[in-house]
């Protein structure tokens, strides 16, 4: 596939987008766009922000494109291998998952504005941007630049959907190197970061993280911020790439980096946690439907628990900063989804129906906070029943041994074996409680925190405090 961005507007936030496709069948063809992005498992319907699909022949003349689903459109070619696809995609989506337009800045997260089709999925694709090349451009993907545009280079549209771009006329950026691996900084929307500071923070998270699954899987990986003039906080995991969304940008500095290393250490450790060590029902994405499966717990609570935990074993985080971060997951769980109905697995598959918004009273529980604390309870038990010499670091190592390394998705039962071998002891009690039921687990969580002398108590107004 050879995809094009041209006429890029930040008045009116419009692009055009033209795919030349190639080798067509005579009759009708299929093309599709994503329904949704993977990091966010909900239907997103990135088609409302489409105008004017049109396609053409060689010698310009319109042939007939007709919608025949919420995403999806059929091409007749009756006579020519090669077809031409425009349309106009609006970007003004300011966030780590979207695609937005500004004067001298172009953010583009191709699943969303890139159609594809199923019969080329694996195949390589180009996209090529017009803009002005004397801009600088973060981007996972290997690019060049020729003429007045950036090339971009993938194996396939799975590879270019996992690849956000970030160009901008002005942008601060810094990197460093462990083992053979080159990790990149990018900052947009604010100067004057402390970048001996941010180094040597982001050197020592990231060796730690390695340092728990023995190797970094990918060649280069790129940090990319974009601070936004109005309060945010987001960020989406890619293969060799994490777009994060900050703001104010007038926020003490303190503040926001304190918000930034959370964000960068969560979203390193989903290189391996969901990129390459991914459930069995992600591998491949679907991208024109939900992806039913019920483990985010493992993706997003064990990610969850790991970001800041990392922070603070790597000495980033004191032990203040740390247990002021543990304290907010503790009370968001337990003052708000303490008596949920749905248990954690349950909570998980019903992700895509709603948990990206308050749902009924009492209905799901969060797969990031309660499944942070189920880390926690894992982690201390592991602990435990091996005398200090085993953690929730040795399952992680065997979950990318057995699975993310040889690219093999695992199943929710693939975990539960890989715990109790690590464990070496029967962990019935732990799943059927705290993974698979809706009881409480206040007592468990304070089991753990015994490890650090530290116990969650409660007051009148059922307000939570660690101490």
């Amino acid at each position: 596939m050879k995809y094009k961005i041209t006429q890029i507007d930040s008045i009116t936030r419009f692009f055009r987008v033209e795919i030349l496709l190639e080798n067509l069948h005579l009759g009708t063809n299929e093309i599709h766009l994503p329904a949704w992005r993977p990091g966010r498992y909900q239907i997103q319907n990135f088609a409302k922000f489409l105008k004017k699909v049109e396609a053409y022949r060689n010698n310009g003349e319109k042939i007939n494109i007709y919608k025949f689903g919420k995403e999806s459109w059929k091409i007749e070619n009756n006579e020519s291998e090669t077809v031409l696809l425009t349309y106009q995609f609006y970007a003004d989506t300011a966030n780590a998952g979207g695609s937005a337009i500004r004067k001298n800045f172009l953010y583009i997260n191709p699943i969303n504005c890139l159609m594809y089709r199923k019969e080329t999925i694996n195949e390589p694709c180009n996209l090529e941007i017009e803009w002005d090349t004397n801009s600088l451009a973060a981007c996972g993907l290997d690019f060049s630049i020729e003429g007045n545009s950036f090339f971009f280079q993938s194996n396939c549209f799975h590879e270019l959907a996992d690849s956000p771009i970030m160009i901008a006329d002005k942008m601060e950026t810094a990197n460093y190197i462990i083992n053979e691996t080159t990790f990149h900084i990018w900052i947009y929307g604010r100067t004057g970061f402390d970048w001996n500071c941010i180094i040597s923070d982001f050197k020592k998270f990231t060796q730690t993280q390695i340092e728990i699954f023995g190797i970094f899987p990918e060649k280069e990986f790129h940090f990319m911020l974009w601070v936004l003039p109005d309060a945010y906080y987001h960020g989406v995991e890619h293969t060799r790439s994490t777009m994060m969304v900050l703001g104010p940008a007038e926020q003490d500095f303190e503040e926001m980096y304190i918000d930034l290393l959370g964000l960068a250490s969560h979203e390193l450790f989903h290189v391996w946690n969901v990129k390459h060590i991914r459930p069995a029902q992600l591998l491949p994405y679907d991208y024109s439907k939900e992806n039913y499966f019920n483990t985010c717990f493992i993706v997003e609570g064990i990610t969850t628990f790991y970001g800041d935990y990392i922070l603070w074993k790597s000495g980033v985080f004191n032990d203040y900063q740390y247990f002021k971060e543990l304290e907010t997951t503790l009370r968001r769980h337990f003052e708000n989804d303490r008596n949920a109905d749905l248990s954690l697995l349950e909570s998980s598959f019903d992700l895509w129906l709603d948990g990206y918004e308050k749902s009924i009273p009492n209905r799901t529980v969060s797969v990031y906070n309660k499944g942070a604390l189920a880390a926690l309870i894992l982690n201390s038990i592991i602990l435990d029943v091996s005398n200090g010499s085993k953690s929730l670091n040795e399952v992680m190592r065997l979950l990318w041994d057995e699975f993310g390394e040889k690219e093999k998705g695992y199943t929710y039962q693939d975990y539960i074996n890989i715990c109790e071998k690590v464990a070496g002891v029967n962990l019935n009690f732990y799943f059927e409680k705290i993974i698979e039921s809706n009881k409480d687990i206040l007592v468990e969580v304070n089991k753990a925190l015994k490890l650090w002398n530290k116990k969650l108590q409660v007051n009148d107004s059922n307000r939570f405090t660690l101490i």
